[in-house]
């Protein structure tokens, strides 16, 4: 097909009064393509391709609706739709998300880095609910990130005490093998009752105190207000809600966490959309710089909550019920909880210990707690029936004793 040009050199020659035949050999075209253009009064409009289908066609329904349910990242689409088949490469799927998904404009920051080993932030966020054991609880998410080479730790919790975020700070310092000296945090009330316009002269937890001053870390309160004072670990949250945890399909919390540990993997080993790095590549040279966590002692997280030993010698702990020596029946104990067992106190003496059942209504019963209990209630029953069995006596009334010369006196009146 003849463009407009070409169609106006045709025309302009044929009004010059050239023939068909010296027209053809100037322009190099048919006579045929000469005659059919020199007598249209219309110009030559291109026709339209039709148009191929793209590798991503098949996938944008499913791509739209994905994105309507959440704000799902591009790397997230692009391998679930691997998973549905798709051959094509990430720039396609990245393109098509950015185009399709809503513009958001956000105000300018300012990025502060830190060098290797100075700091990680930490942040805890709700994350809906879940059904566990027959209850409906609360579900919540632990974060931390360091921030030098962006290596990340998360694990899902039930709970969101002071004992619980030790114990997810004991599972990231074993993750990396080590803790940076500083540690950003929220104003949450786990770490600080009371804070001071200079965050070191806050009113701490007293158990967080107790945990950073054993490692000999130093815990930073970010501005209230301000989540982009860590934005680093900001960006995390959203980044496991949105590449992992929204639309997920999870069996179990155990299988909840066990996934997150095999996307964690992934992410460490992906590089980082801020550093153009990979986070573990630059661990290598953070982790020389961490305080390691073998050269400090083992730290102790214990929780403890009080309870009185039943009657039936068994103390209540989250819908189950465990056993207690017999000989402390009745009395007020204390549970000293870690994370998969505890002890059972009664005055500063440990009388035993249980794992944690999983589930409700169930009992974990030793039958070293009851031995001699049944030999003493049939002692007890032998000596409550002997006192039951004694003769009863009774006592002899009052008599007046008298001499046999006043009945004596008392016939001879009547003979008179």
């Amino acid at each position: 097909m003849l463009d407009m040009e070409e169609f106006l050199v045709l025309r302009d020659l044929f009004n010059q009064g050239l023939s068909i035949s010296e027209i053809a050999r100037k322009t190099c075209h048919s006579r045929v393509t000469v005659r059919k253009y020199i007598h249209s009064q219309i110009p030559p409009t291109p026709e339209k391709r039709s148009k191929r289908p793209g590798k991503l066609d098949d996938y944008k329904e499913y791509i739209d609706q994905r994105l309507q349910e959440y704000p799902l990242t591009a790397a997230r689409i692009y391998r679930e739709i691997q998973e549905q088949g798709f051959e094509g490469k990430y720039t396609i799927v990245k393109d098509y998300v950015r185009e399709v998904r809503p513009k958001v404009g956000v105000p300018a920051v300012y990025r502060f880095e830190t060098k290797p080993g100075v700091q990680a932030q930490v942040d805890w966020a709700e994350c809906g609910y879940i059904d566990i054991d027959g209850s409906h609880r609360k579900l919540y998410c632990f974060t931390m990130v360091l921030g030098y080479s962006r290596m990340r730790y998360a694990e899902f919790t039930l709970r969101i005490d002071v004992h619980t975020l030790i114990e997810c700070h004991l599972h990231a310092f074993h993750y990396f093998g080590g803790y940076p000296q500083e540690i950003l945090y929220d104003n949450m009330k786990q770490i600080v009752l009371k804070r001071a316009p200079k965050s070191s002269d806050s009113d701490w937890n007293s158990k967080f105190a107790d945990f950073f001053t054993h490692y000999g870390f130093v815990p930073r309160l970010c501005r209230p207000y301000r989540p982009q004072t860590k934005g680093k670990i900001e960006n995390t949250v959203g980044f496991v809600k949105r590449d992992f945890f929204m639309g997920g399909k999870f069996s179990s919390f155990s299988d909840l966490n066990s996934q997150l540990q095999g996307w964690l993997s992934r992410v460490n080993s992906t590089v980082h959309g801020t550093t153009y790095e990979i986070p573990r590549d630059r661990f290598e040279e953070e982790s020389l710089h961490l305080q390691h966590i073998d050269q400090a002692l083992p730290y102790h997280n214990v929780r403890e909550e009080t309870r009185k030993v039943s009657r039936d010698a068994y103390v209540s702990y989250l819908g189950n019920r465990y056993s207690v020596p017999y000989r402390f029946a009745g009395r007020t104990c204390v549970l000293q909880i870690s994370d998969t067992s505890f002890s059972v106190v009664v005055d500063s003496e440990k009388v035993c210990t249980h794992e944690i059942l999983p589930g409700r209504g169930r009992v974990s019963r030793k039958k070293d707690h009851f031995e001699g209990l049944l030999s003493e209630i049939l002692k007890q029953n032998s000596t409550q029936g002997a006192r039951a069995s004694c003769v009863l006596k009774f006592d002899d009334p009052d008599v007046e004793h008298r001499s046999l010369a006043v009945y004596d006196s008392f016939v001879e009146g009547e003979k008179r």
